[in-house]
């Protein structure tokens, strides 16, 4: 899936390209994604000129005068800038045509993104009540100790929580509570200040460090400008299972917590 790093390469390879623009028109070919697109976007950015993309969590925010349409992912989507002459495959189904002969193309085999409309002035429904954003001053360790007390659940899902801060996924909660040395199923609760200062240092380290190498590709990432990433040459927990930890030479471990796969060395994270 798409974490916020993907997201974030993504909205630096289209925007540059789409920033100014015009809209043209907007080509509907499967409107059944997690939420259907609705019937009147088309004609409601037809003619509208993009004016600025931003990132809120995991969603693309491309911003008109009158709104802004609302881009998820979702867990296999890709958006990409194509020429007007290259066919669509069989999971494109939408074209947003803009001026200077260039079309933003979304392509997404499961159909789990969404593509929809917020009208100026208001916030999202899905963007209401998130957590701040990773990489800006407020996020840091005194936050995640202020509000992981009484917490009994692991701190990976305290960590994955989007109320508790935004866009920290399955992949980099693994590499963040590794660099941290936290074992993933301790109890929120019980964790230091010191040691929380330490992990949100750590989620800022590799989420920088993923953005700069272009996000992880495991399955179906390729970013704005097709080109896959390169962070997961760089991971030292996911996907590891059963290998050697590059820290100690231990066998990494594999559990699940909150449903998702997680893997952590047990000489390491304590």
């Amino acid at each position: 899936m798409p974490e916020l790093p993907e997201v974030e390469t993504t909205r630096r390879g289209v925007a540059p390209h789409v920033d100014g623009r015009e809209i043209k028109a907007m080509l509907v070919r499967e409107p059944r994604l997690r939420w259907p697109i609705p019937d009147d976007l088309p004609a409601m950015i037809e003619g509208q000129r993009i004016t600025a993309v931003h990132r809120r969590a995991k969603y693309l925010l491309f911003h008109t005068a009158p709104g802004y349409v609302l881009l998820h992912l979702g867990m296999s989507g890709s958006l990409r800038l194509v020429d007007p002459a290259e066919p669509a495959a069989f999971h494109d189904h939408f074209d947003i045509v803009l001026s200077g002969d260039k079309i933003l193309r979304y392509n997404d085999p499961r159909r789990f993104g969404c593509c929809l409309w917020q009208p100026a002035g208001e916030a999202h429904p899905l963007l209401v009540g998130l957590g701040p954003e990773p990489l800006s001053a407020d996020f840091d360790g005194d936050l995640l100790y202020r509000r992981s007390r009484g917490r009994r659940g692991p701190v990976k899902s305290f960590l994955m929580d989007q109320k508790i801060v935004v866009g920290v996924g399955n992949i980099y909660a693994n590499e963040a509570l590794f660099l941290a040395g936290i074992r993933p199923d301790r109890a929120a609760g019980r964790i230091s200040r010191a040691r929380y200062q330490v992990l949100a240092e750590r989620v800022k380290q590799v989420l920088t460090s993923a953005i700069e190498q272009g996000g992880t590709t495991l399955r179906d990432f390729v970013g704005g400008d097709g080109k896959p990433g390169y962070f997961a040459q760089q991971l030292f927990a996911y996907g590891r299972e059963g290998l050697p930890c590059k820290q100690c030479g231990k066998k990494m471990q594999e559990s699940r917590i909150s449903q998702r796969t997680t893997v952590y060395c047990v000489a390491c994270q304590r």
